[in-house]
């Protein structure tokens, strides 16, 4: 059984499994493709990839892949906490340019979708969180891409308090979203 919501843009979707918990701990069944499709979630996984990020308030992203490697991610936390979010870039769509934000965590169990045409971000609230996400595409570097996580125009509000995040180079040096030519629109797919 897995609980199904959609967030404030309504393609990004917050999955809960049930764990059953006795004295020894917990079971939980984190990944149904079946159940997945039952819920409306009927993606090919193609990859697994982990994130171990020592340092709290370390940012990694914003991430998209272009066509034909745009990827829709499933995220979880293994250990620590994440603020996760999603920007749609997908040009025509009723909310371009906009993001929405969930904080996932090992206590709380819940994951994150993140469908092709969205770019993706998180940030580490603890030290050694471990992130898991499965994607629909392998990785190419051919077509990874980066948008700014402090883009003015996105105006995403991480919970930073006047603090630098820590960032990879790259990262350091993504464009501004208004400075790329968006491979995604509105209606059709990402693929």
């Amino acid at each position: 059984m897995l609980e199904i919501r959609k967030l404030d843009i309504p393609e990004v979707l917050e999955i809960t499994p049930r764990k059953f918990g006795d004295d020894r701990g917990f079971f939980s069944e984190t990944f149904n493709r079946s159940r997945l499709a039952d819920g409306g979630v009927d993606i090919d996984w193609m990859q697994d990839n982990q994130s171990y990020s020592a340092e709290p308030l370390t940012l990694r992203g914003l991430h998209y892949q272009e066509p034909p490697f745009a990827q829709d991610k499933l995220v979880r936390v293994l250990r620590g906490r994440v603020l996760d979010v999603a920007v749609d870039i997908r040009a025509g769509s009723p909310t371009f340019r906009h993001w929405v934000a969930l904080e996932l965590s090992a206590d709380a169990f819940n994951q994150i979708l993140v469908p092709a045409g969205f770019a993706h971000g998180f940030l580490t609230l603890e030290p050694n969180t471990e992130v898991f996400y499965k994607v629909s595409a392998p990785y190419s570097g051919e077509h990874d891409r980066s948008i700014r996580f402090d883009d003015p125009e996105i105006a995403i509000r991480w919970p930073l308090d006047g603090r630098r995040p820590v960032l990879s180079a790259k990262d350091e040096a993504a464009p501004r979203l208004a400075d790329i030519q968006t491979p995604f629109a509105y209606g059709e797919s990402a693929q």
